[in-house]
């Protein structure tokens, strides 16, 4: 579905002339103003901006979570506004990952079951599937963790559990949204240094969504919104 001769030509994510409008008349909000972006095969892109300005409106658009009003949005050549519904949903499913702030795991479901959960939606066998979790507990430093439920761990525990759901598909990319949002500055770090190296051994590519500086100082790139518009996209010299 998604490949394309184009593939190996075409940028792995691009926008062009994205619009979106919320409400109608008086009532009517333009989170998204007219934004070209495009991100390349192992980018790691933070995109920054006040609240308001377009970046989370841009990141759901971008994880397939809400459709432009205008513009389009192309994945590896293809356009998504094309994809019948159970497309797209192939599409989040076995190319984009997605890490928010809140986790959101299931509370009375242990570590690794919280991990198997794409896989049980892709009809993976019970035995293989919990072998493919423990591996990616073991790849964000979570062996021997495999049993215990979310209010048995702290809360960059947690998140890594989060981070290896979101990895154990394979996906293209790594959708973060604020993931050191609920997180102290130790463990805000720590998290960051995984993103970092994922990015780099497995070549994942990520898109995050922070008002940290700091945290935003890890990635390749830093792409500033404002009033739903692009104000700045430059290449991080002093990337980690």
């Amino acid at each position: 579905m998604i490949a394309s001769t184009q593939e190996n030509l075409a940028p792995l994510i691009e926008l062009r002339s994205v619009t979106k409008i919320y409400g109608e008349g008086q009532a009517a909000m333009r989170a998204l103003d007219g934004i070209d972006l495009r991100i390349d095969e192992g980018d790691f892109v933070a995109i920054m901006g006040h609240s308001g300005s377009g970046k989370s409106t841009c990141l759901n658009i971008l994880g397939c979570l809400d459709s432009p009003t205008s513009g389009s949005y192309l994945f590896r050549g293809v356009e998504v506004s094309q994809l019948t519904r159970d497309q797209r949903a192939r599409l989040r499913r076995y190319y984009l990952g997605f890490v928010f702030q809140g986790y959101n795991l299931l509370k009375r479901t242990s570590a690794i079951e919280n991990v198997e959960l794409p896989l049980i939606y892709r009809g993976v066998p019970a035995r293989e599937r919990r072998q493919i979790a423990r591996r990616a507990l073991a790849s964000v430093g979570l062996e021997g963790w495999e049993s215990h439920n979310p209010n048995e761990l702290s809360g960059g525990q947690q998140q890594r559990v989060a981070i290896a759901r979101a990895i154990i598909t394979g996906p293209s990319v790594l959708m973060a949204d604020e993931p050191t949002g609920n997180l102290d500055s130790a463990r805000s770090l720590e998290i960051m240094d995984l993103l970092c190296q994922l990015n780099r051994e497995q070549g994942i590519t990520i898109v995050m969504v922070t008002h940290e500086p700091d945290m935003a100082a890890y990635a390749k790139r830093i792409v500033h919104f404002k009033d739903g518009k692009i104000e700045s996209d430059e290449q991080n010299g002093k990337a980690h």
